[in-house]
């Protein structure tokens, strides 16, 4: 087969067009030196038990970021549960708990 052939047996392929946002985010520690800078994202990794980006600018310098030094940083009360959720799930530990037919729910001993 000559390579005309071959390219026209090959399947084209390319990678999925993502989300701008997705890619980069935005320095916004008042001190970093890069703040106001935005960068593109190379991966996120979780360390300490907060997660940090690695990220590259236009000039090929990584840095590693804390979430907190962003802009996505978490909205306040955006982990916390609601209400609503709270007390459907004290409703079912209850319902779990009167099963095993004693109050506090220690079950078989």
């Amino acid at each position: 087969m000559n390579s005309g052939q071959l390219d026209s047996q090959r399947t084209q392929h390319s990678a999925p067009v993502r989300d701008v946002s997705a890619d980069s985010l935005m320095v916004t520690h008042p001190f970093h030196p890069w703040s106001g800078r935005r960068v593109r994202v190379c991966r996120s990794v979780r360390r300490g038990g907060g997660l940090v980006f690695v990220c590259t600018a236009g000039d090929g310098m990584t840095v590693t970021l804390p979430q907190a030094w962003t802009d996505r940083v978490p909205a306040p009360g955006e982990n916390r549960l609601a209400a609503d959720g709270l007390g459907a799930l004290s409703a079912l530990v209850n319902a779990l708990m009167s099963r095993c037919g004693e109050p506090g729910g220690g079950g078989p001993s």
